[in-house]
């Protein structure tokens, strides 16, 4: 592959900066839905299902006899019931649903901890991540084929450690796979998230007055051509940034500004379907479900679509 392509994949991979203009939407990173189903339980338990086992694994489900659906649901009752004491709380079925809705995430770092887990101590540490993404360049810088090329790099090393060393909150120099999936997916982890904010300022703000202005945030979306007119779009962005992104009226937006704009804060719904499940579900009113009012309850839970269970009943809890 030539070298500058394979530097592009590198800084991808590496730390955000994008080889094309990153678009508006890009950055911003809601918490999305559980689901784009109505949530109507007088019509169907479409929502729970897709929220419970997640959109995508959610179809596989309609082969299974409802005799199967019990037998599948009351396995993963097991795995839901983190302390063992044969209850389901509330905190325990949120945290199930954010697992699953974020499953993408964690079955990522799984294909990719062989590739940086050098020394197979079931860690990464800093050099053997570092050895892994720039080790070619760093041994042969020749392949460089202009300054802007070794501007980029000198940038993301850096800035990959400073991430790194956030991600390691045991400050062991290493990162267990909760770590490691901090650092690769740091808007997902709230201790993670200035590191986010900081990174974005640091793409956007060109003249490095610590700020993002109108023109710079136009900038990172639209580039101009030969100096033609702006679409229709980019004055409504101007608009956007004026009306709803500079939140003091300064003319520029500081970190907290940033904050509110890519990581907006947003309403908790695995919390909210986790409330609703055992309220449905909760026969005794004690607040928390047994494994058997779960089962009496099961169609809310899977119904007739769920997960691919033969697949995802030989995945490890962690891999969750």
């Amino acid at each position: 592959m030539d070298p500058q392509a394979v530097l592009c994949l590198v800084l991808l991979w590496a730390g955000g900066l994008s080889c094309k203009p990153m678009l508006r939407k890009e950055r911003v990173r809601p918490e999305s839905e559980l689901s784009q189903r109505l949530h109507d339980d007088n019509g169907s338990f479409l929502y729970d299902h897709e929220a419970f086992l997640g959109k995508e694994e959610a179809k596989s489900f309609e082969q299974l006899t409802p005799e199967e659906s019990r037998g599948k649901l009351g396995t993963i009752v097991d795995r839901i019931d983190d302390d063992g004491d044969g209850f389901v709380s509330v905190e325990e079925l949120a945290t199930w649903i954010k697992r699953v809705q974020k499953r993408y995430i964690f079955e990522n770092v799984v294909k990719l901890w062989k590739d940086y887990d050098l020394n197979k101590d079931n860690k990464i540490s800093w050099d053997e991540y570092k050895e892994s993404t720039y080790g070619y360049y760093l041994a042969n810088p020749e392949e460089f084929q202009d300054a802007s090329d070794q501007f980029s790099f000198k940038k993301m090393l850096p800035r990959d450690e400073r991430r790194f060393k956030t991600a390691d909150l045991d400050g062991d120099h290493a990162t267990s796979r909760d770590e490691f999936t901090a650092f690769l997916h740091p808007e997902e982890f709230e201790h993670m998230k200035d590191i986010v904010v900081l990174e974005t300022l640091e793409d956007i703000d060109k003249n490095e007055d610590g700020f993002v202005d109108q023109d710079e945030y136009i900038a990172d979306m639209f580039a101009h051509e030969d100096g033609g007119p702006e679409p229709d779009w980019v004055a409504n962005e101007r608009e956007q940034f004026s009306d709803f992104r500079d939140l003091n009226k300064d003319g520029k937006m500081n970190k907290e500004e940033i904050r509110h704009w890519i990581l907006p804060k947003d309403y908790d719904h695995a919390q909210a379907e986790a409330k609703h499940l055992v309220y449905e579900s909760d026969v005794n009113k004690d607040k928390k479900l047994t494994r058997d009012e779960i089962l009496e309850n099961w169609r809310m839970f899977v119904g007739s679509q769920a997960t691919n269970y033969g697949e995802d009943l030989t995945r490890k809890h962690t891999e969750l």
